[in-house]
């Protein structure tokens, strides 16, 4: 897995998990596939900008909190 991909993956779980939220639930408020995001935090897909901006629309953080390292 590439740096910036397990970053997003490190972030993304994390914020997740601060909010007391399963994949479920951020799935539901993001309007994406509960798996989709299972794979995005293992890092086995990559996120596009704009799923980037869904999910932290979704997160209530700016994009670039996802991508902090």
């Amino acid at each position: 897995m590439n740096d910036l991909r397990n970053t997003v993956a490190r972030n993304l779980r994390r914020l997740r998990t601060d909010k007391g939220w399963s994949q479920e639930e951020l799935a539901f408020r993001a309007k994406v596939d509960r798996s989709y995001i299972s794979q995005l935090e293992t890092g086995v897909y990559s996120a596009s900008v704009t799923m980037l901006g869904k999910l932290s629309k979704a997160l209530g953080v700016q994009a670039s909190e996802l991508l902090k390292p």
